[in-house]
């Protein structure tokens, strides 16, 4: 996996071991209906959190320089919806490097527990899922063969990404396959992905 800085455009390549794991794909056949109107009100929300924090810290550029405290003590006195969006992103930011770290160190389920918590935010906070997507997520945060579960994409629809043990994919999509069909009247389709070597020059 590739770690980018989007601000240096700096990368670092992750180590990914997967082992007896696999990354399953679970698609809501959701289209991303509001995905754009939506993630322009979320853009224009975290900028004016940004401003805000700019006003007693002349430093912040954007929010990866913010803390939470300056989110206690700036925005959440104005506003607690866009508080709510920026500590959000804050903290998720902080989650990422953690996850890096997880990989760093072999540590898959660690990571899993943080894909669970993204979503959580994704869902509640950041406001950016949909009934579908909460819906194939708890269904399978208690399974103790998936460690880890997140909408991916733009949201308002599209997948979920799931790390799940290989020998209990066909069992899981068995079963929440009619569960789904019945909440939404729509199908799940499944998809088994893994993590390959980028392109490279191959010499003969």
């Amino acid at each position: 996996m590739i770690q980018l800085d989007c601000r240096s455009i700096e990368y670092e390549y992750e180590p990914f071991e997967l082992k007896d794991y696999k990354i399953l794909l679970l698609n809501t056949n959701v289209k991303h209906s509001l995905s754009s109107s939506a993630y322009n009100e979320r853009r224009q929300q975290c900028e004016q959190g940004v401003a805000w924090v700019r006003e007693y810290h002349k430093d912040v550029l954007s929010l990866r320089d913010v803390t939470i405290q300056m989110l206690n003590d700036h925005i959440l006195p104005k506003d607690e919806l866009i508080y709510k969006r920026c500590k959000y992103v804050v903290e998720e930011i902080e989650r990422l490097l953690q996850g890096c770290k997880d990989l760093q160190e072999g540590d898959i389920k660690a990571l899993g527990k943080k894909m669970f918590r993204t979503h959580e935010g994704l869902s509640k906070e950041y406001e950016v899922s949909c009934e579908e997507l909460d819906f194939l997520v708890d269904a399978v945060k208690d399974n103790p063969d998936v460690i880890g579960a997140r909408m991916m994409g733009g949201g308002f629809g599209g997948c979920t990404i799931n790390i799940i043990k290989e020998d209990a994919i066909d069992e899981l999509v068995n079963k929440l396959k009619p569960l789904y069909k019945q909440a939404f009247d729509k199908d799940l389709d499944h998809y088994i992905a893994s993590i390959e070597d980028g392109t490279s020059l191959v010499i003969d």
